[in-house]
């Protein structure tokens, strides 16, 4: 099993992700991660999907996506050709003697510390996936009371690949 990262340019019309999640169910398809906004025109939307499975269950993903009417555009954005982040936002049970120490994690991570109230923290995290899971982790003495993730967001390096429609 591998995991891939496909990126979409759709029309945008409503129903347009409801379909194509519709496609993955149907096939038994599984979705990591979805993400989907309006693009710089607004009559585009940009969908990033993570999924997972064989080569040969990859390409009939792509192959089947594609076929879709709403679907314009669609690559694989490559780990070495792309930039992907992710924003977590993670609720931290911090008592006034706690804080010191989960600020000073936050720090070493570039995060922000969004809101503060009498016994928690909520932290605002951007990054690729490696850098928040890591994050996660060295917040394992502490209690995670909410957890927020948006999936990947991703895009293509360079301008070889823009898709002009």
């Amino acid at each position: 099993m591998q995991k891939k990262v496909f990126q979409l340019l759709v029309d945008n019309t409503s129903g347009v992700l409801s379909r194509i999640a519709g496609l993955f169910s149907r096939r038994g398809y599984n979705i990591d991660s979805i993400t989907a906004g309006v693009t710089a025109d607004p009559r585009f939307t940009r969908i990033t999907i993570v999924t997972s499975g064989d080569d040969e269950i990859l390409d009939q993903i792509e192959k089947q996506v594609a076929k879709l009417i709403d679907v314009r555009d669609i690559k694989e954005l490559k780990p070495t050709e792309s930039v992907y982040r992710e924003l977590a936002m993670i609720k931290v049970k911090a008592s006034a003697s706690e804080r010191q120490g989960v600020i000073a994690v936050a720090d070493i991570f570039r995060a922000k510390i969004i809101d503060v109230s009498n016994e928690s923290l909520i932290i605002e995290l951007t990054g690729n996936q490696e850098k928040i899971e890591a994050f996660i982790k060295l917040l394992d003495g502490y209690e995670i009371l909410e957890l927020a993730r948006t999936g990947i967001a991703g895009l293509g390096r360079g301008i070889e690949n823009v898709t002009y429609l």
